[in-house]
């Protein structure tokens, strides 16, 4: 009984494990590259610009905590450039592999330019009273 199930299991397992590859739609290969060739071009440029998180830290920290942001700011920046370095090295490195999603970025935001300024700014009403 015992080994009745067991090999029910692993005969279910089986089963299942193809059913993820198969239902994913074959694209031309000219799209492939493509995409290949852009997560390898963020990687290089993620590694090559990593350093712009000092400043940008310090700016939106500032911004949203007052001037306790010029202490926390350079450490956050510090932080963010090493996380953004090494992941732009992991996406320069294995660009062929369509990890994660299908050669989505695997940061947020997908540039250092990306996000400057534009965190929890009030906007004026415009309704008068």
């Amino acid at each position: 009984m015992r080994n009745n199930t067991y090999f029910l299991l692993l005969l279910l397992f089986c089963l299942a494990l193809p059913a993820p590859a198969s239902a994913q739609e074959s694209q031309p290969p000219a799209a492939i590259v493509e995409k290949m060739a852009f997560k390898l071009a963020r990687g290089v440029t993620n590694v090559a610009t990593c350093v712009a998180e000092i400043p940008k830290q310090t700016v939106n920290t500032v911004r949203d905590r007052g001037s306790v942001g010029y202490v926390i700011g350079p450490l956050k920046g510090i932080g963010m450039t090493i996380y953004r370095g090494l992941v732009g090295g992991v996406e320069a490195i294995f660009f062929l592999v369509p990890q994660p999603g299908y050669y989505d970025p695997m940061m947020d935001p997908e540039y250092v330019w990306h996000g400057w300024g534009d965190a929890n700014i009030e906007k004026p009403s415009t309704k008068t009273e």
